[in-house]
């Protein structure tokens, strides 16, 4: 009999296309079941984020059908690394390793076998890394890819390419149960937990039905918390910067002393209106990514639940 695999599914308003994605990985469970590759106990959990369409409504229909599909319910939405976190602290003490994937069927649900084959090999974290991104606009790819690089720079240890599909043994589960931050960046924390680890690559494909829960500012938004979840470079360089604006305004005051020896009085306004756009906007920038810092000092102090679970249908 094999280890106990637990795959867990967010899902934010998903009724389009749920119907397909629990046909699908049921059918891959099943499959992997009848060989032997993981447990007859193993489950499929798909995780409500407070969804306003029927996602519940289905999650419990599939439940009442086939019980090897789960769901967890969320008292209210709390954003999509909550939500994996909720599912994956909700099944941790029942199965040896756990796969997270979204709903929406791009991720090549096939590379499950080689996730598992890879922690048999001994790896706790198995990391689904993206070979391609021939499906994704210029716009998309490339600030994406510019996404990872500039995490990488900030000295953020993030797995290129790799989003949320991965595996982690009970082992990481239980070391990530360890971490409290409100400010949730899994793809940063779960590479600081360690252990052995290793990548699948895989082609990403178009989304099955539905529309993307990631527009253009949700995606900023998730790297601007990434960034400063993860590094205190971004307040360095504030400092950098000031320390540069500080020499340059005292090349300025040599260089009007001269003009003014030399009997060049011209008032030179362009450079006043200039210094004062500079400067104010360096100003502005620092107190924005300062407070930025200080409002999750502020959030991580308050300690409020991450997550609450309504319901649990196990």
């Amino acid at each position: 009999m094999g280890d106990v695999l637990y795959i867990v599914v967010p899902c934010y308003n998903e009724e389009a296309v749920l119907p397909e994605t629990q046909k699908e990985l049921g059918n891959k469970l099943e499959t992997m079941i009848t060989a032997g590759a993981v447990s007859e106990k193993s489950r499929i959990i798909f995780v409500d984020d407070g969804s306003k369409d029927k996602t519940w409504e289905l999650i419990e229909k599939y439940h009442s059908e086939n019980p090897r599909i789960g769901g967890v319910k969320l008292a209210h939405n709390r954003g999509h690394q909550f939500a994996v976190l909720a599912g994956l602290m909700t099944v941790k003490d029942l199965c040896d390793m756990a796969i997270t994937m979204d709903a929406d069927l791009q991720d090549d649900i096939d590379v499950v076998d080689k996730f598992v084959e890879k922690y048999k090999e001994g790896c706790e974290v198995v990391y689904g890394v993206r070979n391609s991104r021939a499906t994704d606009t210029f716009f998309k790819k490339t600030t994406a890819e510019g996404f990872y690089k500039i995490m990488q720079a900030m000295g953020v240890d993030i797995v290129f390419n790799h989003a949320d599909y991965r595996l982690m043994s009970k082992t990481v589960l239980d070391a990530l149960s360890e971490y409290k931050e409100v400010n949730l960046f899994l793809r940063g924390i779960v590479p600081l937990i360690g252990y052995k680890s290793d990548t699948v690559e895989y082609a990403r494909k178009e989304r099955f039905a539905g529309e993307s829960k990631y527009p253009l500012k949700k995606m900023l938004a998730f790297a601007i918390d990434g960034i400063t979840s993860f590094s205190i470079k971004p307040i360095r360089l504030i400092t950098t910067l000031g320390v540069g604006a500080l020499c340059a305004s005292a090349l300025m005051i040599i260089w009007f002393i001269i003009g003014a020896v030399r009997g060049n009085t011209v008032s030179g306004w362009a450079t006043i209106v200039i210094s004062i756009w500079l400067f104010g906007g360096l100003i502005l920038l620092g107190l924005g990514v300062v407070g930025e810092y200080i409002g999750k000092i502020y959030m991580e102090a308050k300690g409020r639940p991450r997550f609450r679970v309504e319901k649990f249908l196990g």
